[in-house]
């Protein structure tokens, strides 16, 4: 004979269903949002925009509660590790101010580390500093889509602060880099995601990097004392626009490079950056490849990427130039070691280029010594086809003549 429910315990059991439903219908969202910037329109990236899914506007374990996410508080002298490895996909990990001696590996999807405020709501700082000699601070694996990682500082570490490959619907908002050895923030073939109001310094290769990914917004961040601020490497669809780049080697860097897996670099947008006093000497290792032979006093270096826009930055005193716009085959002239297999499997040359609407004053007075190239506002090798300047704020450039833009 059938047993038939209560209706006050129907009810409890409908409740318990609904709230797994929605908080499984949340995870989702902030797993599968994506984040396509159109390069062409920088209007079109609005303030919403720059967050995946509702869930990751989630900074307090009050508004975890009231809207029933999963989450965990990892209070000081405690393992953020521990947490993760507890968490299921979907959780929020908040972190305590304090410091936290230890690197974190992330491969469970759409994990949440939020740094919170004190007990009086004064943002101190949560510092996740190198234990002894590891190499990455935080590691986000291919099966970590979704990660979101918020008010920490990272330090120290021997490689990496902050590295995603493979990581689809990630941000990284107000995280701090310091004295990450040879990176700080680097997503390499990574999908939609957001860098937002970052900053990065000490790092002898670059502070903010995104290699080989697609769709990713880079916006309201600083770099300073690293050899590059800021690098966009065989690359598609990236808007990088309201950063701030100074005392580095280089201020930005968007490069094509050859033997990588990614073969072209493309569809870029470089927009409302204020780049200036990228005069740091270069502190790189001495056997290192292209880094150890980035000039100092490069404000923004283009080579080989096609269709790259560069709109309404203001550009000033770089010592060798405001913006060049090369082939990588330049990179010989400038002594990098020619790749195994040449540059033959890339096409070297930039097509495309857009450069409009820009401040770019007082660079080019103390070029490197012995660099085959002219220290210039504006600067072109000749090569590429479509390439084009208007409307631009500048005092020398090289060629005299541009092609002007129709």
């Amino acid at each position: 004979m059938k047993k038939h429910l209560k209706p006050r315990r129907t009810i409890v059991l409908f409740k318990q269903f609904y709230w797994l439903i929605l908080i499984m219908a949340l995870s989702i969202v902030s797993c599968k949002k994506e984040i396509a910037p159109d390069p062409g329109s920088d209007e079109s990236l609005s303030a919403d925009e720059l967050s995946v899914g509702d869930v990751s506007s989630v900074n307090d374990e009050e508004t975890a509660l009231r809207r029933h996410i999963p989450h965990v508080v990892v209070h000081h002298g405690h393992s953020i590790q521990a947490a993760v490895n507890r968490a299921k996909p979907g959780s929020i990990i908040f972190i305590e101010p304090g410091i936290y001696n230890e690197a974190i590996l992330v491969s469970k999807p759409c994990i949440q580390l939020v740094g919170l405020k004190d007990k009086r709501g004064e943002h101190k700082e949560i510092i996740i500093q190198n234990p002894g000699d590891e190499e990455y601070g935080i590691k986000v694996t291919d099966e970590g889509d979704g990660f979101i990682l918020k008010n920490v500082i990272v330090r120290n570490f021997e490689e990496y602060g902050v590295y995603l490959v493979k990581v689809d619907n990630f941000v990284l908002d107000h995280v701090k880099s310091i004295n990450n050895k040879e990176y700080g923030l680097f997503p390499v073939f990574c999908n939609n995601g957001v860098i937002k109001y970052c900053s990065a310094t000490g790092s002898s290769d670059t502070g903010i990097y995104v290699g080989q990914s697609t769709n990713i917004i880079v916006r309201f961040n600083v770099a300073f004392g690293n050899v590059s601020g800021f690098e966009i490497e065989n690359c598609s669809n990236v808007s990088a626009s309201w950063n701030e780049s100074f005392n580095n080697t280089a201020g930005m860097l968007v490069f094509l490079l050859p033997e990588l897996t990614v073969k072209s670099s493309s569809n870029i947008l470089v927009t409302k950056n204020n780049i200036h006093h990228n005069n740091l000497d270069n502190f790189a290792p001495p056997d290192g490849g292209l880094e150890t032979n980035i000039p100092p006093g490069s404000g923004m270096l283009i080579l080989g990427a096609d269709n790259v826009t560069i709109r309404q930055n203001t550009i000033t005193n770089n010592n060798f130039v405001g913006i060049a716009t090369v082939s990588t085959l330049i990179l010989h002239v400038l002594g990098v070691p020619d790749p195994p297999g040449g540059y033959t499997d890339i096409e070297p040359n930039p097509d495309g280029t857009k450069i409009v609407h820009n401040v770019v004053n007082h660079n080019g007075s103390a070029p490197p010594p012995g660099l085959p190239l002219p220290g210039a506002d504006l600067l072109w090798d000749g090569s590429g086809t479509n390439n084009c300047w208007s409307y631009n704020i500048f005092t020398s450039s090289y060629p005299p003549n541009l092609p002007a833009c129709n």
